[in-house]
């Protein structure tokens, strides 16, 4: 979904080729699949009701960021979508813990790619106003 828009703009440093973004992200998810299930089969878990609203806040700004920052080049709303999805993904992993260690573990380098991508809208932001 890169285009010349985003090719265009001033980006910080240590901003990867669009080439990276592709197989980060099939890691990612692969990650996230992995550690869902390991929750979901987990038969202890607490705070089942605020982990499942968490999930469903966190996975539906997941997929509005990408359509507003590309499709509709809002890249501060972009910005504080992004934020939430940051706090939300955190909160995921404490509340994952109790249920699966592994499943919360799986999930790190997910927050790490997610606060990279933060300073990276943010940068994005602080450099084309």
């Amino acid at each position: 979904m890169m285009n010349s828009w985003y090719d265009n703009l001033n980006k910080p440093p240590f901003t990867p080729p669009n080439k990276v973004f592709v197989p980060v992200w099939a890691v990612i998810y692969l990650l996230i699949f992995v550690s869902l299930v390991l929750y979901i089969l987990s038969p202890y878990k607490p705070y089942q009701a605020l982990t499942f609203t968490l999930l469903v806040i966190h996975f539906t700004a997941n997929f509005s960021w990408t359509p507003l920052f590309f499709g509709r080049k809002k890249i501060l709303p972009a910005l504080f979508d992004i934020l939430l999805i940051d706090t939300t993904l955190a909160a995921i992993i404490v509340l994952f813990l109790p249920a699966s260690t592994l499943a919360a573990i799986l999930l790190l380098p997910y927050l790490c790619w997610g606060i990279f991508a933060t300073y990276l809208n943010w940068g994005i932001y602080r450099l084309n106003r």
